[in-house]
């Protein structure tokens, strides 16, 4: 049958230019909070994409269609999924700067925990000692669990957000409920 009358789903179709991103997306009806270092990574990615990666891939998709026959030229085909894969990220990025709404940091102490800060948290419903773990409360599109960055509307920052030094807060997860004390609060973009 010819690939003219099927449709095949998944990431590798031609046809897949849905527009959706395949990143996280932002709940209906919340702002795109981000913090000034987190809006400057996003546009520095869009840069790169837009004048460097896109014109190297164009270049290589023209040069591959000179070729004559695409449909068994492997160059073809991975350049145009990968161009698509960069245009969709690009219109992702355009959307979400956009949108975004730059949260200054607090560069003094603060007393309470709001965006931007780093936090210092420990668990004191265990009865071993438990080593403190310590989250810095950023925007949905520069999160990274990994470097303890958390996003705003995330379950623990959420149930963080607001406390100071020496509260206890309860954090709702799917085991169940942990209690949290909040040992330490920075401001600013302190390191680790």
């Amino acid at each position: 049958m010819s690939k003219a009358f099927t449709k095949e789903d998944g990431p590798d179709t031609e046809g897949d230019d849905s527009g959706e991103p395949l990143e996280q997306s932002l709940p209906q009806g919340l702002k795109n909070y981000i913090t000034p270092a987190g809006a400057e990574k996003l546009r520095f990615e869009l840069h790169r994409l837009l004048y460097e990666e896109r014109p190297a891939l164009v270049k290589t998709v023209s040069w591959a269609a000179s070729n004559g026959d695409r449909s068994e030229n492997g160059d073809y085909i991975y350049g145009k999924r990968r161009l698509r894969e960069v245009d969709r990220r690009i219109r992702f990025l355009t959307k979400r700067l956009e949108i975004a709404e730059i949260v200054p940091i607090p560069s003094v102490g603060v007393s309470k925990v709001i965006f931007g800060t780093r936090v210092t948290v420990q668990r004191v419903d265990l009865d071993t000692e438990q080593p403190s773990r310590v989250y810095r409360i950023v925007g949905i599109d520069e999160a990274d669990a990994s470097q303890g960055e958390i996003s705003w509307i995330s379950p623990m920052a959420k149930a963080l957000l607001n406390h100071q030094v020496g509260d206890g807060v309860t954090l709702r997860t799917p085991r169940g409920e942990e209690e949290l004390e909040i040992l330490k609060i920075e401001a600013g973009s302190v390191s680790s």
